[in-house]
């Protein structure tokens, strides 16, 4: 079962590519950190020093400024996100998140499915905030 998340922002996707696999620019909009910068094959750690909490992601696929993919768990054991960037325009793209990996099957499902809605929209909506007017809402979520 996938859960499939998009959002228009005014940027080209060469910046939008640039924010996602950059680890000076992650912190502005996602994670507290990033171990290093994105590259198909590597396994990233990544912080979210607010809810002091750590996990590793696997990158399994890179192509610039149009995809990228990566498994949750540095051994590929949890789901797979495809991150595509489409170019609208000079300066509009349309970037889309494809989470894959869910059991239907699970009793709280309905639960995991909306958590992780709320999870990339509110990402989705601090990267189009720190690219289109350069502010950080990062770590404003409160549960």
């Amino acid at each position: 079962m996938n859960n499939i998340t998009k959002m228009k922002i005014l940027k080209p996707v060469n910046e939008l590519f640039e924010a996602l696999v950059d680890p000076s620019k992650i912190g502005n909009f996602w994670f507290t950190s990033s171990s290093e910068r994105w590259e198909q094959g590597k396994t990233i750690t990544l912080k979210y020093d607010e809810y002091n909490a750590q996990g590793d992601i696997k990158i399994t696929e890179i192509e610039l400024n149009k995809k990228i993919a990566f498994y949750w768990g540095a051994n590929e054991e949890g789901n797979k996100v495809t991150i595509t960037l489409n170019e609208l325009g000079n300066s509009e793209s349309i970037i889309e998140i494809n989470e894959e990996g869910f059991n239907e099957n699970e009793d709280n499902i309905i639960n995991q499915l909306l958590d992780t809605k709320e999870g990339w929209v509110y990402m989705l909506t601090c990267l189009k905030g720190y690219l289109e007017y350069g502010v950080n809402l990062r770590a404003s979520l409160v549960k």
